[in-house]
């Protein structure tokens, strides 16, 4: 059974933590999936990725392609991971099950910290997910380094 961990961001944004989180996730030769909401802030993080620096490209590609379940890391809205995903990173609320949890070898939920709604759907996955028997970590940036807080 995976475990899902939680990342308050409130030191840097999504599109620097992002990248180090996915870096580590390849590093453990893992396939990640990465789901968010709005297709066009996928779009988004996918020309940011591109445009990181080129000693740190981290392979991917958009979901729809004909390439999916080649990529390493996809950038996805879809529930499916066609590219056979061993870790799930929701960003901007996007939903993720108990189900996929259990499945996966870990679920990196992001969320801005400095966003009121963000912050109450982070709390309600975290009360649905850990109320389902789900392994829960809460990680803060707030003191400039990654902490882990919270653990259930």
């Amino acid at each position: 059974m995976g475990v899902a961990m939680f990342y308050h961001l409130t030191q840097r944004p999504l599109e620097e933590t992002l990248p180090m989180l996915l870096e580590k996730s390849l590093a453990a030769g893992w396939r990640v999936a990465v789901r968010g909401v709005d297709p066009g802030r996928l779009d988004w993080l996918d020309e940011r990725l591109w445009l990181g620096p080129e000693e740190g490209f981290l392979p991917h590609g958009r979901a729809g392609g004909a390439h999916d379940a080649q990529q390493p890391i996809l950038l996805t809205e879809r529930a499916d991971l066609p590219n056979g995903a061993s870790c799930l990173m929701s960003v901007d609320g996007a939903e993720v099950s108990a189900e996929e949890v259990a499945q996966m070898e870990r679920v990196c939920i992001l969320f801005d910290g400095m966003d009121e709604r963000a912050l109450t759907q982070a709390r309600g996955q975290w009360r649905a997910l850990t109320g389902a028997g789900c392994t829960a970590q809460y990680w803060s940036e707030e003191s400039g380094r990654w902490e882990k807080k919270a653990e259930s």
